[in-house]
Formats: C-alpha cells, sequence, structure tokens
C-alpha cells in the first residue's frame, strides 16, 4: 500500500509542475506582449503606436478595420499629414488628415485644423465646444503606415463581446491542455 501512496503522491506532483508551467507559460506570453506594448511607445515616441480606424471617414485612403502605425516626432506638422488625436472628455481617438495649420508667431505654438477626407466640412463639431484648433497634445501621433483590414479583428471583438469571451476561452483551454 505504500507504494500506491508513493505514485500517487508522484502524479500529484506531476500536475502540479504542469499547471505552475502551464501558468507561467501564459504569464510570460501576457509579459511578452506588454514588453512589445512598452518597446513600441519607447520606439514610436507615441503613446499609442497602433490604431484601428472605426470608422469611413478616412476612404477611399484608409478603410474601417486598418490597422495604423503611429510615430511622434519633435518635427512641426504640416498641412496634408494624417494625424491621430483625442479630444479631453472622448475615449475614441480620432484618424483624420491636417488641412491647415496656424503657426502663432508670439509663443511658437501651432495651433491645426483637421478634417477626414470623406467628410464635408472640417472637424470643428467634433472638438469641444468653443475649440477652434487641435493643439500639439491633442495629436497621438502620424500615421507612418498601415495595414489594410487587420483592426477586423478588434472591431469584431468590441462590437461583439461574446466572440472576445469565446476566443480568450478557447485560448485558455489550448494553454490549459497543452502538453508542454
Amino acid at each position: 500500500m505504500g507504494w500506491i501512496g508513493d505514485t500517487v503522491d508522484s502524479i500529484k506532483s506531476i500536475q502540479f509542475r504542469q499547471v505552475l508551467n502551464q501558468t507561467i507559460s501564459l504569464g510570460m506570453i501576457v509579459t511578452s506582449a506588454l514588453i512589445i506594448w512598452k518597446a513600441l511607445m519607447c520606439f514610436t515616441g507615441s503613446e499609442s503606436p497602433v490604431v484601428v480606424v472605426l470608422s469611413g471617414s478616412m476612404e477611399p485612403g484608409f478603410k474601417r478595420g486598418d490597422i495604423l502605425f503611429l510615430q511622434m516626432s519633435e518635427a512641426p506638422i504640416r498641412a496634408g499629414e494624417i494625424v491621430v488625436f483625442n479630444i479631453e472628455g472622448r475615449d475614441i481617438p480620432i484618424v483624420h488628415r491636417v488641412i491647415k495649420v496656424h503657426e502663432r508667431e508670439d509663443t511658437g505654438h501651432v495651433d491645426v485644423l483637421t478634417k477626414g477626407d470623406n467628410n464635408f466640412g472640417d472637424d470643428r463639431l467634433l472638438y469641444n465646444e468653443g475649440q477652434l484648433w487641435l493643439h500639439r497634445h491633442h495629436i497621438m501621433g502620424r500615421a507612418v503606415g498601415f495595414l489594410p483590414y487587420v483592426g477586423w479583428i478588434t472591431i469584431i471583438m468590441t462590437e461583439k463581446p461574446v466572440i472576445k469571451y469565446i476566443l480568450i476561452g478557447v485560448l485558455g483551454l489550448l494553454v490549459i491542455t497543452s502538453k508542454e
């Protein structure tokens, strides 16, 4: 009976080590993703180096679901550039083209006016009440590249949360059931 107890203890020990190994593997995946994101932030100078286009306001140039890569630099913002900006009180950043730049000689500050390529008028209606221009602190980055349609994964998971939970469950099951 002693060897049976030792065998059971050995099996429990192996199972515990497998669960521990899987937990550590999952933790390393999450940590690696965070490290990559932070490295991208440092490399691009943008607090959000990658964004998904959520509307059709920039068509035909960028379509809903395109992923944009952003970079922020000290170079002056010029008309024609595509920027991503965030307005205080709004959760979702906006991707639009700079149509006017107003440089104030007295302070050296630059004011920017934007417009979606597919929109009729400028973005002043999107800005906060009484705000006529965007300032440097509103700009999150400039578009420097894109991947078409790849962002649809994010859009689908945002608009249909049940799919996100199913995907997380399936990935969790894969981690738990992996034999490594």
